[in-house]
């Protein structure tokens, strides 16, 4: 039984009767006060609740703030893993959309443009601005609108963990699983992508391994550091992400790399810690 309350106008005083006291009198202990942490949860699922119709809607703004919001205010939350989840999502697929957010502008093509000098222009990828809007090909067209992503990403990875972690500034967007260096080989500070390939050839000490090669490690993408022979990459041995396996470079699934490459443009800073 709920609550009941019998609100009552008198002379502009209104009088609050409240029949709840008497009820609760003859309810079990258990009933009559429940703890804070259940309490607690209780909250934390009827917002989760809120966020996945927001998500299931397509309102993505709005799902992305509660989910923030679970994040920030019920750490202990049973499904906190889950909306960690849900929230990466979320933040990806507003990033790949067309769909208005303060990070992206509207850039209505001019003669002259193109898109390798739209991405250097705006500080983000050929690939992103092509999948935001949805273009087959590098062909655009004069009075064309686009929509261009403006956020700045930095790249921040923990060799303990052997975790990577892409941030908008100082925000989080997407944490993902990665092999680091063995006997702690993966250098440690300050660096910036100075290279990007695609489908990259292997030189391993003098020996030409091309890209289709089986015993090709780097997998489908490359993104070199300010430091030689450095960089993160893909494998062709998911099964040894989460460890530190790697002669030094930081390795990620293909699927992950690719999805990385689209994102982050050269001069993309990267800070390694121990």
């Amino acid at each position: 039984m709920k609550n009941k309350f019998l609100y009552i106008a008198l002379g502009g005083i209104a009088i609050m009767v409240i029949g709840w006291v008497g009820f609760t009198k003859h309810q079990p202990e258990e009933l009559q006060a429940k703890p804070s942490e259940t309490k607690a949860q209780i909250m934390a699922d009827d917002l989760y609740q809120q966020a996945l119709v927001f998500d299931k809607n397509g309102k993505l703004k709005e799902a992305r703030e509660t989910y923030k919001q679970l994040m920030a205010e019920y750490p202990d939350f049973e499904k906190i893993d889950t909306i960690q989840k849900s929230l990466e999502e979320v933040n990806m697929h507003l990033i790949f959309s067309n769909a208005p957010t303060d990070k992206a502008v509207i850039h209505e093509v001019k003669a002259g443009d193109t898109l390798g000098g739209l991405s250097k222009k705006y500080g983000t990828t050929v690939e992103l601005i092509k999948i935001s809007n949805h273009l087959k090909n590098d062909v655009i067209r004069i009075g064309q609108k686009l929509r261009v992503w403006t956020g700045k990403f930095n790249i921040y990875v923990d060799k303990s963990q052997n975790i990577l972690i892409l941030k908008d500034e100082n925000e989080v967007v997407k944490v993902y699983d990665v092999s680091t260096g063995q006997n702690g080989s993966t250098p440690v500070g300050d660096f910036k992508i100075t290279s990007r390939l695609v489908d990259p050839v292997w030189f391993n000490r003098g020996v030409v391994v091309p890209p289709e090669s089986p015993q090709n490690v780097l997998g489908t993408r490359w993104m070199g550091f300010d430091i030689p022979g450095y960089g993160i990459h893909g494998t062709v041995e998911p099964e040894t992400i989460g460890q530190q396996v790697t002669a030094g470079c930081v390795r990620m699934k293909n699927q992950d790399i690719e999805e990385l490459y689209s994102l982050v443009p050269v001069g993309t800073q990267v800070v390694i810690v121990n």
